[in-house]
């Protein structure tokens, strides 16, 4: 199932990725020009193809603090990967 497109598995259509990060829009959207960065850029293709419509666009972290205060918290996690069970962890219902 993990390879089932994501944009398959939900009901939707659309999507806008947003970031922070004004050279990740670059990237996607000049890939040739970022070839060290290849594989990556070949997998947010393959994520934006499960989509019949997808966007990504920059947002100043200065203009959405609560997501750059949940993305912070979860960078301070030991593990990448973070289980969430029907209560919220202490760090993610601090940062928001």
């Amino acid at each position: 199932m993990q390879s089932y497109p994501i944009g398959l598995q939900s009901q939707y259509e659309s999507v806008t990725f947003v970031t922070d990060c004004s050279q990740l829009v670059k990237m996607v959207s000049e890939p040739a020009e970022w070839p060290a960065f290849e594989s990556y850029l070949e997998d947010i293709k393959l994520l934006r193809r499960s989509f019949l419509n997808s966007d990504i666009v920059h947002v100043p972290r200065t203009e959405n603090q609560r997501a750059d205060s949940l993305a912070r918290s979860a960078r301070k996690q030991p593990s990448f990967v973070v289980s969430m069970d029907a209560e919220l962890p202490n760090w993610f219902t601090e940062s928001i």
